[in-house]
């Protein structure tokens, strides 16, 4: 268990997870992602006081999720839209010492919900739709008074198509969070590996492309030793 044996503890971890989505039924908006490295970043840490918060997820992911919950333990709940995805996040950090926010949660929202079916009418016209802004999950948590004071420490992921670094720092900056996880993302959906840039305050490493499961090793760890650097700096 990297965390708890670098801080001496096992600090509770929260980890959103799964597509960008937009619900609005019965039609759905949504973005293409697969939640992979979530599960196995989750599985990784296989701490007693995990808990994941899964979005809607791909097939393959879905299954995944189930097995490795079962193996190690993990607590959970689902989430299927973003507001709901924001309500379960506010209803655990308080208690998480960790908060990595992998999911990508997507930026807008239909302003109302259908009841019926939006059918066509033979016009070829698109429905007139009025989307309202989701909360940032992660920035609401970044700015919390637990995340400014150090005693919850945040992860930022970005899923970029291009320019990685240059919007990864950015993302960091504009997030407020200590540590953004950056990947390509047209690279990486739906496949076993990844290729993950680590950005931070200091500058960037990179982690060269490797199986998701040995990344999500690589990643715990280096969260670990962020917190047991910050334990000794503020003891």
């Amino acid at each position: 268990n990297k965390i708890a044996s670098a801080s001496g503890q096992a600090p509770p971890v929260t980890l959103p997870s799964g597509e960008e989505l937009t619900q609005g039924a019965p039609q759905v908006v949504s973005g293409r992602l697969g939640g992979k490295q979530t599960y196995l970043d989750a599985y990784t840490a296989s701490l007693d006081t995990t808990f994941l918060i899964a979005g809607v997820l791909a097939l393959v992911a879905a299954a995944l999720c189930a097995v490795l919950i079962r193996k190690a333990d993990i607590e959970s709940a689902a989430a299927v839209s973003a507001e709901q995805m924001a309500q379960a996040v506010r209803a655990r950090v308080e208690q998480a010492s960790v908060f990595i926010a992998t999911a990508a949660v997507a930026d807008w929202r239909p302003a109302a919900s259908a009841t019926e079916k939006i059918k066509k009418d033979g016009s070829g016209a698109a429905p007139a739709l009025t989307f309202v802004e989701n909360t940032d999950i992660l920035a609401v948590v970044a700015a919390s008074a637990r995340a400014r004071s150090g005693a919850l420490f945040c992860v930022g992921f970005a899923a970029e198509s291009h320019d990685l670094l240059a919007h990864a720092q950015a993302k960091r900056e504009r997030k407020g969070v200590p540590l953004l996880v950056g990947n390509i993302g047209p690279a990486t959906f739906g496949k076993d590996d990844n290729a993950l840039l680590l950005v931070d305050a200091q500058g960037s490493q990179a982690l060269p492309r490797a199986g998701k499961l040995h990344l999500a090793r690589q990643l715990v760890a280096n969260v670990a030793a962020r917190l047991s650097s910050s334990l000794k700096n503020h003891p």
